[in-house]
């Protein structure tokens, strides 16, 4: 499993190292307006791209981890899925269209909307969830970073002025695309000579609860920018882009060794093996806590810097939004823990589902009341509250179903450590003035003083057992 955890940490990097290039080239090239034009357009078409998954992203990792001994079994259990999922596509893809050339809103851009909703059409070819069952995060990884370098490359030759806006937006459809359609011809390929039967009906009912919660779920982490575009203006969707594009950036990290414990945890759960649950829950939250304390506190910090580095001098306006979300990664992480590490696995989905209907209720009503007034800073508070209730909800259940304990000490002793960052950023200002000096100092003090205090005052496990490899983090 270490290996699994090293390329998907090596995946996380790749999607924090690519978009800290070209964001900010593009963002200079284009403007808030040009990046909110492009962001509200690839959104809409992701969002419907989203309801044709039917949540086989996350019901196949465990079924294929199920499958994966048997040859037969996990040929049938990929095809059977990926046809559903084809079906959803063209069922998607039509409603998609219908949209586009009913809705008068598209009237304007109808033929780039039209190109787009390739995203939706190919959304089947998606097969990540495939990959991630059977452990194999290496095939992951190598495609995907070989796909982003790719476009990176396209970036810097077809988008150099504000009229290269399409230019954009083709890239980053070819960022979805590109590494999707290989990766389903290559499993074809892999796959041929093994006998396989379609099973459609036992899978059924459970992606209906998954997907149920896949459809809430994007309504208000992809439809909180259709939504701004649609009840302010396309500056508004920049501004909250650059703040929440950076933002989202750290997620990849907060979730890879999530992403690899599914298919673990999936068996544990199947064997009632509830210590070694336990344990890889308690190594989880210790990871989570680690990361996303110190970045929530430390972009709350520096986002006026973050903003003018990330983003440029045009998007001062995504610093607030990018401080109230900045705790985002946070509420996100402790989500993923409750949701896909222990109802998903454990076979509560209907659990997930209620808790994404409440917050897919409170996400859409509070963004219709409070956006057209408030505009990027709007719908960034609502983003948090949606998020927060949701994380809630999802904790009631598994404190209700299980007996499941959590080292709730680390998360104090994490927020203690970082309250040492304001007089560290405070110093930093008197030393120099310089935008990234100041950036690169306050970051590396921040996490030298982070890690000695944690280390040397609190003592914490988790980052002692990496200094003491025969300490365990299960160790008490």
């Amino acid at each position: 499993m270490k290996k699994n955890i090293f390329y998907n940490i090596i995946l996380s990097l790749s999607n924090v190292i690519f978009p800290l290039i070209s964001f900010p080239y593009a963002a200079r090239i284009l403007g808030p307006n040009g990046i909110g034009e492009a962001q509200f357009i690839f959104s809409y078409a992701q969002y419907f791209a989203l309801f044709a998954a039917l949540g086989i992203p996350v019901y196949g990792i465990k079924e294929i981890a199920k499958a994966n001994n048997d040859p037969v079994a996990t040929k049938s259990t990929f095809f059977s899925l990926s046809a559903l999922f084809f079906i959803t596509s063209i069922i998607a893809s039509a409603l998609y269209l219908a949209s586009i050339l009913l809705i008068p809103y598209f009237e304007p851009q109808q033929n780039i909307y039209i190109i787009a909703g390739i995203l939706v059409l190919f959304s089947f070819t998606y097969t990540d969830w495939f990959y991630a069952g059977k452990g194999a995060f290496k095939t992951i990884t190598v495609r995907s970073v070989i796909v982003k370098a790719l476009a990176l490359g396209l970036l810097f030759l077809f988008v150099k002025t504000p009229s290269d806006l399409y230019n954009y937006l083709g890239i980053l459809i070819f960022t979805i695309l590109g590494n999707q359609v290989f990766s389903f011809i290559a499993i074809c390929y892999e796959s041929k000579g093994i006998p396989y039967q379609l099973e459609y009906k036992k899978h059924i009912k459970p992606l209906l609860f998954i997907f149920g919660a896949t459809a809430a779920s994007s309504m208000y982490t992809i439809l909180d920018t259709v939504l701004l575009g649609f009840l302010s203006n396309a500056t508004a969707v920049g501004y909250y882009t650059a703040a929440i594009k950076f933002i989202k950036l750290t997620l990849p990290f907060v979730t890879s060794v999530g992403a690899v414990f599914i298919p673990v945890l999936s068996k544990h759960f199947a064997d009632k093996d509830f210590d070694s649950v336990q344990q890889n829950l308690k190594s989880s939250f210790y990871f989570i806590v680690a990361l996303t304390v110190p970045l929530t506190i430390g972009t709350i910090i520096i986002a006026p810097e973050i903003v003018a580095i990330f983003s440029g001098e045009k998007f001062e306006n995504s610093i607030v939004p990018m401080q109230i979300m900045s705790i985002l990664p946070l509420i996100i992480g402790f989500g993923h823990l409750f949701a896909f590490q222990i109802l998903i696995p454990s076979d509560k989905s209907k659990e997930v589902f209620i808790a994404m209907i409440v917050g897919l209720i409170i996400s859409v009503g509070l963004n219709f009341i409070f956006t057209p007034i408030y505009q990027e800073v709007g719908a960034s508070i609502i983003c948090i509250i949606t998020e927060i209730t949701v994380t809630v909800i999802y904790f009631y259940y598994t404190h209700k179903l299980f007996s499941f304990r959590y080292p709730w000490k680390f998360l104090m002793q994490s927020f203690i450590a970082c309250a040492a960052f304001i007089p560290i950023a405070v110093a930093c200002k008197s030393v120099t003035q310089n935008l990234y000096i100041y950036t690169c100092l306050c970051i590396t003090c921040c996490v030298a003083v982070y890690i000695a205090i944690q280390l040397f005052v609190f003592k914490n496990i988790f980052l002692t057992s990496y200094f003491r490899p025969t300490k365990t983090i299960g160790d008490d």
